[in-house]
């Protein structure tokens, strides 16, 4: 056994050239105890192979000895030789040892298959044999996670997490807070989110928006600000923190949490339009419109973000400024029939009235079921002498809203002046 030592010695010194071959070595002259160990050795060495060819001699050599055989079947579930560990398993009878652990082999790889019924059948198995036995209920907890079956999987953690809290790399706690999120008992959820200490970026991230989603946005903020403390570069915490600060009226903060976001993703338009707003609402008009006009560079198509600037560009009575960005938008084919109508309204307003004209009827299709742009336009056409026109819009419009007296009245106007 010293020369296994002084094998991990060397190993351990980042000598492994020289530790595989004192291995080899120690092998030729090893007893049959030493050879396992010797292949277990190996096997966390990577040296895949070697272990196999010690192994299958030893399991030949003792076919009862079950330890040998589940180790065997992991290097060939390893090397994607799934058949043969499975009938390496299945040779395992009822009464050995090891029974139960070749049973939730059996079922890890019937999982990996697909046969979900089959793993299940053999974890329950198990569970039979040993039915205090959590890491069972873990994996039966697991087994209908990877299913899709929440409800199925909550029990099942439920009762590991009373004797461990982790198994292997997984946290138990964490698995109940997804499965209940995704059930929509986002207060349950949160509980399990607080239970943990595995504060990963990710965890951090469903942490907060569990909490948000849960009305906690108190809790969602300090997580997403720890989050974003912790790695800065987690781009999608940003937008949500400033969402989540906003409803809580801290506008500023707000405002400054999405300009942090936009010095880390400079192509997130969503994230411009989210500044843009903001800064509209700290009264900071140019750098909304810049911000806004951003959005829209990055993606023409945003509808929403040019009709948030046509809205604004309103307000200030900057007519020309409207007609210059419709305009280009629709030179560059993005056909959207609000900006036509859009274009017709800041066109009137500016007096070009036989461009608003033709915007009005290049819009007519697409809202001509729509009230208040029959309304709107029945009048224009009424103040550019098209009398005609305009009755048969606004009988179209009093077709939709019958019930609108002002422009029952307005019509029968029009009637008595053109007899």
């Amino acid at each position: 056994m010293q020369g296994l030592e002084q094998a991990i010695q060397l190993m351990n010194s980042g000598k492994s050239d020289q530790a595989i071959e004192r291995l080899r070595t120690e092998l030729s002259r090893a007893n049959d105890e030493e050879k396992f160990t010797i292949a277990e050795m190996f096997l966390q060495w990577g040296m895949t192979d070697d272990a196999e060819e010690i192994l299958h001699e030893l399991n030949q050599r003792y076919p009862g000895e079950h330890e040998i055989t589940l180790l065997l079947a992991e290097i060939y579930v390893d090397q994607e030789k799934d058949e043969l560990a499975i009938d390496l398993l299945n040779k395992v009878p009822e009464d050995d040892d090891e029974y139960m652990s070749a049973l939730v082999q059996l079922a890890d790889l019937y999982q990996a298959q697909g046969l979900f019924e089959v793993a299940e059948q053999k974890l329950l198995t198990a569970k039979n044999i040993s039915p205090a036995e959590p890491v069972l209920d873990f994996a039966l907890g697991e087994l209908a996670f990877s299913t899709g079956e929440y409800q199925k999987c909550i029990p099942y953690y439920e009762k590991a997490m009373r004797r461990n809290q982790q198994m292997g790399e997984t946290e138990i706690p964490l698995r109940l807070a997804e499965s209940y999120a995704i059930l929509g008992d986002f207060q349950q959820s949160l509980d399990y989110f607080q239970a943990t200490d595995d504060y990963t970026p990710d965890v951090l991230f469903r942490y907060g928006f569990t909490a948000y989603q849960a009305n906690r946005i108190d809790i969602a903020m300090r997580v997403w600000k720890k989050l974003i403390e912790e790695d800065p570069f987690y781009q999608s915490a940003y937008p949500l923190l400033a969402e989540a600060q906003e409803s809580e009226g801290l506008i500023q903060e707000a405002y400054e949490t999405a300009h942090k976001g936009l010095k880390k993703d400079e192509f997130n338009k969503d994230l411009f339009v989210q500044a843009g707003k903001l800064a509209f609402r700290i009264e900071n008009k140019q750098e909304g419109y810049q911000l806004i006009r951003q959005a829209i560079s990055l993606d023409p198509g945003d509808k929403e973000a040019a009709i948030f600037l046509v809205e604004r560009l309103k307000e200030d009575g900057d007519f020309e400024a409207i007609k210059d960005l419709l305009e280009h938008l629709i030179e560059m084919k993005e056909e959207e029939p609000l900006y036509k109508w859009e274009l017709a309204r800041a066109n009137n307003e500016l007096e070009y009235f036989k461009e608003a004209l033709n915007d009005y009827q290049e819009a007519y299709n697409a809202f001509k079921d729509d009230s208040d742009f029959l309304k709107e336009y029945g009048y224009f056409l009424v103040e550019e002498g098209r009398v005609n026109e305009a009755h048969d819009v606004l009988s179209k419009y009093l077709g939709i809203d019958p019930t609108d007296e002002e422009v029952q009245e307005y019509m029968s106007r029009l009637q008595t002046n053109d007899d």
